[in-house]
């Protein structure tokens, strides 16, 4: 094992301190993706609110790319942790390198559609052709795609070493990467001139000195987009430098990334459906926010501020649901099925103990946690009274929304992405937007209606998983005998000898 493997084995000894050693810097990881964002949004909105709608109308087709990519990636982490388990490192090796090679396909065609089909579907989402703002929304939006392989190839990493068991090393990957966006972000948006890294550091003269010099006044809204290229390339290339130098318990090889027709088929058929699991969110979120859009723009407002808090609950369910994919994926590979589940139990048990606190302090803090985010005397009172109604409402259904999320990723770790996609359709298209439709148009309860949709959801999809948990056959690894081969012709000639 080499010094620098930080990976986590979880097929053995207690399970709480690898668990949780696994998952906390899973949400590290993500929170510092959030910073992506708020980095990108507090930069060019020194440009004006016209720069900041180009960069939101583009934000719909990022984050579809993004639930692509990170979704198709996730047969990475399972194949990856089932073999571990198996202690079948050649295969990690393999996977490991056509993990790689099919998302850099796929992120190059991606990329091409993406480019070449900017300026033609922006306009569904609300800009206007021939207008400045629709002109830096199609920039912004055919930059991040031109830079789609270092996104995927960041996603691509992640995975593998999540299915190895190392969580911390693309965390470090990923805080290198929110800083140097955060370094390079002024300076590509605007250059030298109103640069906000001067002004607060009190080095206006320096700045002036700088523009009269060079006359760089920055890239605008493409500047943003420029620097999470770079910030994300840097650390996607410092991530397969990592892999392949064996710097991190195995070490690939160039003939890993040659075409085998089984492996590719393999993580299709896993990562598809998580591809298509993600999407479906990110498009049911976009239909959500036109129901909101129906009821009104105080709606929209209180609905806003629910989401930024429903995020911050969220996140701690994304970490140790990555973390539980790892365990039961290493797991099942070492034929543990009874440890696999323990597992998945334990981590509800934990997580469902947060999520509780979070749906009583929901409820009990409603309107103050309103007032966090409104200047009071500045808002309508039907927006704050809105607000505090969401978190009522669906505040005491948080424990459900993180318990669903749990159980999922126990399916996912197995392999049964399939029986993932259906419990996540279910929940969004079925439990969810149907209702809250039929609850604002028909019953005319408007924004209540909309709270009640989303509750009544959380609660629904949580029972249905927890079902299928208890009473389904989802414990089965997906690596196939034959793949199990080189583990037991290495383990007979060490018998022999």
């Amino acid at each position: 094992m080499s010094a620098t493997d930080r990976s986590v084995d979880l097929t053995e000894g207690p399970l709480l301190r690898p668990l949780l050693a696994l998952s906390l810097p899973l949400v590290g990881t993500q929170l510092l993706q959030v910073a992506y964002n708020l980095v990108d949004t507090f930069v060019v909105g020194r440009l004006g609110d016209g720069a900041v709608a180009a960069l939101t109308y583009s934000l719909p087709f990022i984050f579809l790319t993004i639930s692509l990519g990170s979704g198709l990636t996730v047969a990475g982490t399972v194949l990856v942790s089932q073999h571990r388990g198996a202690g079948n490192d050649d295969r990690v090796r393999a996977v490991a390198g056509q993990t790689i090679a099919v998302t850099a396909v796929v992120s190059g065609l991606l990329s091409l559609v993406g480019y070449l089909l900017a300026p033609t579907l922006l306009p569904y989402i609300g800009t206007t052709p021939g207008t400045e703002i629709h002109a830096m929304a199609v920039e912004y939006t055919r930059i991040v795609f031109a830079g789609t392989a270092f996104m995927f190839g960041a996603f691509a990493f992640q995975a593998i070493l999540r299915g190895w068991g190392d969580t911390k090393t693309p965390m470090y990957l990923m805080f290198g990467s929110v800083v140097a966006n955060a370094v390079l972000d002024p300076f590509f948006v605007l250059g030298f001139d109103g640069n906000v890294v001067f002004s607060l550091l009190g080095l206006g003269g320096l700045e002036a000195t700088l523009y009269a010099l060079t006359g760089f006044s920055g890239m605008g809204v493409a500047g943003a987009a420029v620097a999470t290229v770079i910030s994300r390339g840097g650390a996607a290339l410092a991530g397969f430098w990592l892999l392949f130098s064996g710097r991190l318990g195995f070490a690939l090889s160039l003939s890993n990334l040659a075409p085998d027709r089984e492996t590719v088929r393999k993580i299709l058929d896993v990562g598809g459906p998580a591809g298509l699991e993600r999407s479906a969110d990110s498009l049911a979120y976009t239909g959500m926010t036109v129901l909101v859009a129906m009821v009104g723009t105080n709606a929209v407002a209180a609905y806003g501020v629910g989401n930024r808090i429903n995020t911050l609950v969220y996140l701690p369910a994304v970490g140790l649901a990555q973390g539980v994919e790892t365990a039961v994926g290493q797991n099942l590979g070492a034929d543990q099925s009874g440890r696999a589940r323990r597992a998945v139990l334990l981590a509800a048990g934990l997580g469902g103990g947060v999520f509780l606190l979070a749906s009583l302090g929901a409820y009990a803090f409603a309107a103050a946690i309103v007032a966090l985010f409104f200047d009071v005397s500045k808002t309508a009172p039907e927006v704050l009274s809105m607000g505090a109604d969401y978190f009522r409402i669906i505040g005491p259904t948080y424990v459900f929304m993180g318990l669903f999320h749990l159980l999922n990723a126990a399916f996912r770790g197995a392999g049964s992405t399939r029986t993932a996609l259906g419990f996540s359709v279910a929940s969004q298209w079925f439990f969810r937007i149907p209702p809250t439709l039929v609850l604002i148009t028909v019953v005319g309860m408007g924004a209540a209606g909309v709270w009640w949709g989303i509750a009544v959801s959380h609660v629904a999809a949580a029972a249905l998983v927890g079902v299928w948990f208890l009473v389904g056959d989802w414990d089965e690894s997906v690596v196939d005998e034959d793949e199990h081969g080189d583990r037991s012709d290495d383990e007979a000639a060490a018998t022999a000898d």
